[in-house]
């Protein structure tokens, strides 16, 4: 059996463009449990408040339940749920799975599988990784499984990469990073960042303001230069892109520190830097996905000279 196939094929809910990466995320933190205690089992009572905090970090806006991927992850052949009356999902209700006592693990095949292939277990990650999740979200999520990547993808890693490791890193346009950041002429579009080393630049990124997880292209109008923090803040949905080319601080940030101030809240409102001329901006469809799948709840109101100094 093909488990990076299986893994790559997971059935996710669809709704036009909306993201739903909640069987990814009870995957990643099944892998994390095996990776701890090989013949470990997760009681969904006792690990509900950890997968919502999962799911309000990582997932979409929009309240959600870790009750849904619990019992449909059955369905994907790679997980089983057991009551205390015996094997089987009671369904999708979170008071069902309470008060049945219900627990998930990997199902037993693949188990199996990375008892015998270690190595697996890291592949399989990154699969999901790469194909749910953009790259400067991947270590903290790691992070917050519990699941070390490094690990799992030295430990008696053994052959080449499969057909779905390479379909998830073929389809990437080494290019972008270079077209990206010349059109925002070597600095950061949010701050104006602009450092080098010698004639390297250090902390600039090409950030896709679209996923190329959820079918965003290598394509410069899909593209930002953004410094490291304003690239991780931009995928964490803290900052959004709204009309006019102006930059969007969600409410739900909190900074109190004059950094929090001078880096983050002053730029609410501000507009973008670049790109340079003859080069198009972001289009309107991806920044309207990004606004409604990354970034959290409602912006905040330009800071008044007096509190933004």
């Amino acid at each position: 059996m093909d488990w990076l196939e299986r893994v790559a094929k997971l059935r996710r809910w669809t709704n036009n463009d909306v993201r739903a990466p909640h069987k990814p995320l009870l995957l990643l933190y099944a892998l994390g449990s095996f990776q701890r205690d090989a013949d470990g089992e997760l009681r969904y009572s006792a690990v509900e408040e950890e997968l919502k905090r999962l799911l309000e970090e990582y997932g979409p806006s929009h309240p959600t339940t870790p009750a849904y991927p619990f019992h449909h992850l059955v369905s994907d052949g790679v997980w089983e749920v057991r009551t205390d009356h015996g094997p089987g999902s009671p369904g999708s209700g979170v008071r069902v799975l309470r008060a049945s006592g219900a627990t998930g693990r990997l199902a037993p095949e693949l188990r199996t599988a990375l008892r015998k292939e270690p190595a697996l277990l890291g592949r399989l990650a990154r699969v999901l990784l790469d194909f749910h999740f953009p790259p400067s979200l991947h270590t903290d999520l790691c992070e917050a499984v519990g699941l070390d990547l490094d690990l799992a993808e030295t430990d008696g890693m053994t052959g080449a990469p499969g057909r779905a490791e390479r379909a998830a890193r073929r389809q990437r346009d080494r290019r972008m990073r270079e077209l990206v950041l010349t059109a925002y002429e070597f600095q950061c579009a949010f701050c104006g960042y602009d450092g080098m080393l010698g004639a390297t630049t250090v902390g600039l990124e090409a950030a896709h303001v679209r996923w190329w997880s959820y079918d965003g292209p290598d394509e410069v109008d899909n593209g930002l230069c953004l410094c490291s923090l304003h690239h991780k803040l931009f995928d964490k949905g803290v900052l959004g892109l709204g009309e006019g080319r102006r930059i969007l601080v969600s409410q739900r940030f909190v900074g109190r520190s004059e950094a929090s101030r001078q880096h983050v809240l002053a730029l609410a409102g501000r507009q973008v830097i670049g790109p340079q001329a003859g080069i198009p901006s972001v289009a309107g469809r991806h920044r309207q996905w990004h606004a409604a799948q990354v970034f959290r709840g409602e912006p905040r109101e330009p800071l008044t000279p007096a509190r933004a100094g």
